[in-house]
């Protein structure tokens, strides 16, 4: 039977920073993930202000800004009638720290996966899933994991850390019940191809409102990366329109991409996302904790859900290392993460009920296909508005920085400028 120090289940960006940072701290980690790759696409693709100090903090920052990215510095919206109005100005921020990074969520977890593959005491384990729990004597004791060839083994672990979304498996064996809170819409993803003499900068953010259903468009360099919003339960409708009545929908939103909804060459092409909003009673169980989505899955509007859920990894790694170096790790150091993180779960989460309610419940209820005029007057005439909401968004209510023995030299100049 395998043992490890830490089992993480879940190789997205909490699993995997989570790894990173545990194993620079000399604890053995494994991070399990059920998929051969990272190739899945329409996955968040932001890599937030406060996740970039931290990667220069690590020491990672020339690598980072190796990858292929755009910069979003700014959220404007279409005002009819009138002038755009700018809602969000990153360029605000102090700089270096003063975008949203834009790229493929595979490009951002490969590379954070090779940073822990430099770590002796990392093990990543792909096509591997964690199917249950091992308990022994009232405690979590590890998990057990199905191989690629299907058979399955146990991994005992001093932790299981689980990291495995908002379908959790590990949460589900737990028994631990989220809180859900309702949402009015669910997402659907697609591409449709962006003209290289188009005007807009790359990593733009295009909102359009319609009656009872909206789209956002993110423009990408040669690509936009669109959502289309619609009351939540409309999937089955949506497909019994076929692929002509959704570009026609498309093309009524947006009439500027009404050549070239032909992209969409079927409905397989839509990538249907049952946005969720939910948060557990409690994080942990002794010998397991729930981070990221598996804890809190948060809705897609401010495209925040990433940006918590690595904070919360880099909680968990600067409050549990020490614990796991000694092999003593209980039910009162996990407290310590829930109690330290829940705070700025809860206020994010507020926000976005409040955004539901005061944006896209009208627009899905088709009693609105604009954003309020008070949003629009205020954005317009108090400047510290455009500075507020990139704040909120970029960094959060209670950002992390990377625990001292996670700490390497390397910063690039880029980040000093």
């Amino acid at each position: 039977m395998e043992s490890t120090g830490c089992v993480v289940a879940g190789g997205g960006p909490a699993g995997l920073m989570l790894g990173l940072l545990l194993a620079r701290a000399g604890v053995r980690v494994t991070v399990v993930e059920k998929h051969a790759d990272f190739l899945r696409d329409f996955r968040g693709d932001t890599v937030h202000p406060s996740t970039v100090r931290l990667i220069d903090e690590l020491g990672l920052g020339e690598e980072f800004r190796r990858l292929p990215q755009s910069k979003l510095r700014s959220v404007v919206l279409p005002v009819p009638g009138g002038p755009p109005v700018t809602l969000g100005d990153f360029a605000l921020l102090k700089p270096p720290y003063d975008y949203i990074a834009m790229m493929p969520q595979w490009d951002f977890l490969n590379f954070l996966a090779a940073a822990a593959a430099e770590e002796p005491g990392f093990t990543l384990l792909m096509s591997h899933s964690a199917t249950g729990l091992i308990r022994d004597g009232g405690r979590v004791r590890g998990i057990r994991l199905r191989r690629p060839d299907g058979s399955e083994e146990d991994l005992r672990a001093d932790l299981v850390v689980a990291t495995d979304g908002r379908h959790s498996a590990l949460r589900a064996a737990a028994g631990l019940a989220p809180r859900e809170f309702p949402v009015p819409f669910d997402t659907w993803w697609f591409r449709l191809p962006r003209h290289a003499e188009e005007a807009g900068e790359v990593a733009g953010l295009i909102p359009a409102l319609g009656p009872g259903e909206a789209l956002i468009a993110l423009n990408r360099t040669d690509y936009y990366q669109i959502a289309y919003l619609a009351p939540k339960g409309a999937d089955a409708r949506i497909r019994a329109e076929g692929v002509e009545g959704f570009r026609r929908r498309i093309a009524a939103l947006r009439p500027d991409l009404a050549d070239r909804v032909d992209a969409i060459g079927s409905l397989d092409d839509l990538h249907w996302l049952d946005v969720r909003l939910d948060r557990l009673r409690s994080w942990h169980l002794n010998g397991l904790l729930c981070i990221g989505d598996a804890a809190h899955a948060m809705s897609p509007a401010g495209g925040v859900g990433i940006n918590l859920a690595i904070q919360d990894a880099v909680a968990a790694a600067k409050l549990l290392a020490p614990a796991l170096l000694r092999g003593t790790v209980g039910a009162g150091d996990l407290e310590k993460v829930e109690r330290r993180r829940r705070p700025p779960t809860v206020i994010v989460q507020t926000a976005q009920r409040l955004m539901h309610r005061a944006i896209f419940g009208p627009v899905m209820a088709g009693k609105r296909t604009r954003v309020p005029g008070l949003v629009i007057l205020l954005a317009r005439r108090l400047p510290a508005i455009r500075g507020l909401m990139p704040r909120l968004i970029g960094f959060g209510p209670l950002p992390e920085h990377a625990p001292a023995f996670a700490r390497r030299a390397g910063t690039s100049p880029q980040a000093r400028t």
